[in-house]
């Protein structure tokens, strides 16, 4: 049987894919702060299916619990990182802009190092055997965004540090693979208090390519030919022009 972590998986795009490995026969550990969640998702299924565990990011003690959920799914063919917070902080309330930071940034690199060290001292992953970690990050990484600093910052982090790992990962032989998940906008609870968003993926949708790109082992992994063409021309705009676009909402 196969085994995946997902670290985030309350709602939104974590719940949904949790939902589609376990309909397909896969083990899969759920981790997120709201306990009911996790036990009303892992109820849907017969006992042993889903895996949960009470896990909050943004706290030193969340390695504890990830700790207490490899030792019940053991070794996870892929993990993934899903949890996030993201929010337009116009005025620059600075709660709101370390919060993001501390969740995405800080709360990220605590979890997806953590696994890193936990593969590299198991030798379920020394025979050939790769973990594959995805961790979803978003288009807006592509350029700032001045309505939403801390955010647009902080998924180009997430960004730049799993392209560094991937690199890190050849140089000290680490039996790792990594993807990079970049959604555009995406019907989840994130969006729910935002307004005039284009192109708004229903989640199922989402999951759909998120699965198909992990089953090919995709490195990134962009969603439709939309937002592909979008952060390709996004690209292409040089940056003084881009920060006189004021308009940019």
């Amino acid at each position: 049987m196969q085994t995946a972590i997902i670290i985030g998986a309350t709602s939104g795009i974590g719940r949904e894919l949790a939902v589609r490995l376990a309909r397909e026969g896969w083990r899969v550990g759920v981790a997120g702060r709201r306990e009911e969640r996790l036990s009303g998702l892992a109820e849907q299924f017969p006992e042993g299916t889903i895996i949960p565990q009470v896990l909050d990011i943004t706290s030193p003690e969340a390695v504890k619990d990830l700790d207490a959920l490899l030792q019940k799914t053991g070794a996870p063919d892929v993990f993934l990182h899903v949890s996030g917070i993201g929010q337009q902080n116009p005025k620059m309330d600075e709660a709101v802009e370390m919060q993001i930071i501390q969740t995405n940034c800080i709360g990220m690199v605590r979890m997806v190092t953590h696994f890193i060290n936990y593969v590299k001292g198991n030798a379920a992953y020394h025979d050939g055997h790769k973990a594959q970690i995805a961790v979803v990050t978003s288009v807006a990484g592509t350029a700032g965004l001045g309505i939403s600093a801390a955010y647009s910052a902080s998924k180009k982090m997430q960004s730049t540090y799993v392209s560094a790992l991937s690199q890190l990962s050849r140089m000290e032989h680490i039996p790792v693979r990594f993807t990079d998940i970049r959604p555009g906008f995406v019907a989840t609870e994130i969006l729910a208090a935002e307004h005039n968003y284009p192109f708004i993926m229903p989640v199922e949708k989402s999951a759909d390519y998120i699965l198909k790109g992990l089953r090919k082992k995709r490195r990134i992994i962009i969603f439709d030919w939309k937002f592909r063409l979008v952060t390709a021309l996004w690209r292409l705009i040089p940056r003084a022009l881009w920060e006189r676009m004021t308009f940019i909402r």
